[in-house]
């Protein structure tokens, strides 16, 4: 149990690291709009080379946020995790998973934090993430802090050359924003890129699949038209607007920060899934990507059709 000397030791630790400036422009909803807006209007682009390199995770940072968050794992989403001795314990790998609750990604912070416990601060993990997280200096700072790369297969490639980790979201916004009544299924869309690179770089896909998140808000719909009519895709580079419900604001925008729901959440590790007969060359080769994410999406959905086996919307 988290005593007041610790909880006083954490926040000396955060005043330590993060500026009140900083924490006002990441933690608050107008700050946050403020730079999603600054984004979309492209005050802030930069150089597509920032945000991909991996010597920028911060392990004294990450263990700060991982500190903090683990009392908000463990009593308001009462996470369970299952499968963590399939997870391979050295070398490079490609962590798939399915992608849930908009900007408020709890899937994310829960397969840093399993893993973190699980084998410890030099098994590192990076997530490759949206732009919009590299396009402002004080988000890019933090974002290569925690261990967030750009997306893009060079950042991938120079952390598997590290030995390391890396975390995808193959369905994006298209899986992170899917309606409520779809919150059961793994959402990839036509994407393959994922494949592609764990062909070319011969490294095993770990399934990580998590339940719940999308029951912490309700999207009623993806909104995928409104995007097309406002042509968000060259914009924003999205190809949706969601339209939700959520605390505290009712009905909104998905991309308005908000309040999840204390919602149960499980998160399952699969089997590595690997194709060692296939060479480099396989990831161009549109038949074989296709099948191969198939595989993959399909594996996935047997484990996310298993953790809503038995479970009740919002309370697991």
């Amino acid at each position: 149990m988290r005593t007041a000397s610790d909880a006083s030791s954490l926040f000396a630790r955060a005043r330590a690291q993060i500026p009140i400036a900083d924490a006002l422009g990441l933690l608050t909803p107008p700050g946050l709009l403020v730079k999603l807006a600054a984004y979309a209007l492209g005050v802030n682009r930069s150089d597509r080379v920032a945000g991909t390199d991996p010597s920028s995770r911060d392990p004294e940072f990450l263990a700060l946020l991982l500190d903090a968050f683990r009392p908000v794992a463990e009593r308001y989403f009462r996470a369970r995790y299952v499968g963590l001795e399939k997870v391979p314990a050295a070398g490079p790998m490609l962590l798939v998973g399915n992608h849930n609750g908009g900007l408020l990604t709890t899937e994310s912070y829960l397969t840093y934090l399993a893993l973190w416990d699980h084998f410890g601060p030099e098994r590192a993990l990076y997530g490759l993430a949206h732009d919009v997280l590299f396009d402002d200096p004080t988000l890019r700072s933090y974002a290569g802090k925690f261990g967030a790369l750009r997306a893009s297969h060079e950042a991938a490639h120079a952390a598997f050359a590290g030995g390391h980790g890396v975390l995808v979201y193959p369905g994006s916004d298209l899986d992170s924003f899917r309606s409520f009544r779809d919150r059961k299924r793994v959402v990839f869309g036509e994407r393959t890129g994922f494949v592609r690179l764990a062909l070319r770089e011969r490294v095993p896909i770990v399934p990580t699949v998590c339940a719940g998140p999308q029951e912490q808000w309700i999207v009623l719909t993806r909104g995928d038209a409104i995007a097309r009519a406002f042509r968000m895709k060259r914009w924003a580079r999205t190809d949706v607007f969601p339209i939700v419900l959520s605390l505290p604001w009712g009905l909104t925008s998905g991309f308005v920060p908000y309040l999840p729901l204390p919602v149960p959440c499980t998160l399952a590790f699969g089997d590595p899934i690997s194709w060692p007969a296939y060479g480099p060359e396989a990831a161009d080769d549109d038949a074989i990507v296709a099948r191969c994410r198939d595989e993959v999406a399909s594996a996935m959905q047997r484990i996310l059709d298993g953790l809503y086996r038995d479970r009740s919307p919002f309370i697991g």
